[in-house]
């Protein structure tokens, strides 16, 4: 049972009617986690102008999935992890790469290190070594791609912690977590 309500799109006034009405004329849908983050416009806002911002960078929507499923599952937020899940498929991801992802890697080589260094970020909160940076380099990520993964961590772990906080009720077909 859900501990922070989701805000109704349809009893929403003010400034978080303006950003529910914007999620959902841009997913076709308000997902609960959005509504649930709704409860602070400012909050919502944040949220949203941040995601924004790192949808635009030059890391592409699979990576940027494939962080998600590995954190989703890494940090054990089920919400999270069927969300992304559903989000993974339309971004073009197989269940494969999806399996590959939720155990911290990748079919594809260069995911792969954007994945483990993802996973390291949040296992050593930040405190990566030299060597972690060096092999995410080595597979062609530059600097800026870094920062983009680091953001993606941050995100994700925003979410995370809030799905598991508020125990948001789950609108994406579930997926159980592998350690469950």
């Amino acid at each position: 049972m859900a501990r922070i309500s989701a805000v109704d799109p349809a009893a929403a006034t003010g400034e978080a009617k303006a950003l529910l009405d914007a999620v959902q004329a841009k997913l076709g849908m308000t997902p609960n986690f959005l509504r649930v983050l709704a409860q602070s416009p400012a909050a919502l806002g944040a949220f949203l102008g941040l995601y924004a911002i790192a949808e635009n960078g030059s890391l592409d929507p699979q990576t940027r999935e494939r962080i998600a499923l590995a954190l989703a599952e890494q940090n054990a937020c089920e919400y999270c992890l069927s969300a992304h899940t559903a989000i993974g498929r339309k971004a073009g991801l197989s269940s494969a790469e999806m399996e590959a992802n939720r155990r911290g890697s990748s079919e594809d080589a260069r995911a792969a290190a954007a994945v483990a260094f993802a996973r390291a970020l949040v296992e050593h909160k930040g405190e990566v070594t030299t060597a972690e940076i060096e092999a995410v380099r080595a597979a062609g990520f530059g600097d800026a791609e870094i920062v983009e993964i680091i953001v993606h961590v941050g995100m994700t772990l925003t979410t995370n912690i809030l799905g598991k906080a508020s125990r948001v009720e789950i609108d994406f077909p579930r997926v159980t977590l592998q350690a469950a």
